[in-house]
């Protein structure tokens, strides 16, 4: 889809950064298919929207009709993707499904704190610095990106994932 151009270049330097990340470390990642108690109904941006959309257009009609029947149930918790615990466009997952579990650097208050899940990097005494993910830096590039595609598809900023597949007809 015209304008998504930049999204997926960012997507794909985030998926070699996170790819990196369990290569370093794959005894210390617990994240594995079925792992669903991280997947929550979220709000995207309308970038992440659009690509959310252009996947959904490349599946059978019987598993778009399954994506969309499970968007117009969707809970108000749990991810409308979410299906027998896998992600039912896991190629399209937005930003922060791709990176949640990992090393993420976090900035509160003036305060810069290191989370991820507590399933991950169990008995590592620290995390080298080349694992962390600094949100504050990725979050600038991804609201500068959605702000370009807004520009050119005007809509919402953000989208829940059930509103971003309801558009997807």
């Amino acid at each position: 889809m015209a304008g998504l151009e930049n999204y997926h270049a960012l997507v794909e330097r985030i998926d070699d950064l996170c790819a990196r990340t369990v290569d370093q470390f794959p005894e210390n990642i617990a994240c594995r298919a079925g792992c669903d108690a991280c997947c929550r109904h979220l709000s995207i941006f309308a970038v992440e929207a659009a690509a959310v959309r252009e996947a959904l257009k490349s599946r059978s009609a019987d598993e778009a009709d399954l994506i969309r029947g499970l968007a117009a149930s969707a809970e108000p918790v749990r991810c409308p993707l979410l299906h027998d615990g896998l992600c039912l466009l896991y190629e399209a997952r937005p930003v922060i499904c791709r990176t949640h579990g990992l090393p993420l650097m976090l900035e509160c208050d003036g305060e810069k704190s290191i989370d991820f899940c507590p399933e991950n990097f169990k008995g590592l005494p620290s995390i080298p610095g080349s694992a962390v993910i600094d949100l504050e830096r990725l979050n600038t590039m991804l609201t500068a990106i959605n702000a370009l595609y807004l520009q050119e598809f005007p809509g919402p900023e953000r989208l829940t994932m059930a509103q971003a597949l309801a558009l997807a007809d």
